[in-house]
């Protein structure tokens, strides 16, 4: 399975919940104890498994654009071992 993790950019972000509703791991949730610049509970992923797998869906329902995907690259040559 890939790994990945997202950035949010929590100066931007309007606290909509469409990425928190696109996460199929249901790993972004909205930050009800802050407030940013804006006045807005911006989202936060919460994933202490490191179960991310960067699959992007919560980057692209963003209407702000501030969410950023990073993926492990595959190493090559290097069969994945089943879980």
């Amino acid at each position: 399975m890939a790994k990945g993790t997202i950035r949010i950019d929590q100066s931007r972000c309007k606290g909509c919940n469409l990425c928190a509703t696109a996460c199929p791991k249901d790993l972004i949730r909205i930050a009800l104890d802050r407030l940013n610049t804006g006045g807005y509970h911006p989202a936060m992923l919460f994933d202490p498994g490191s179960n991310c797998t960067g699959c992007a869906l919560c980057a692209v329902m963003c209407p702000e654009v501030c969410i950023s995907v990073y993926r492990e690259a595959p190493v090559k040559g290097r069969t994945p071992v089943p879980a």
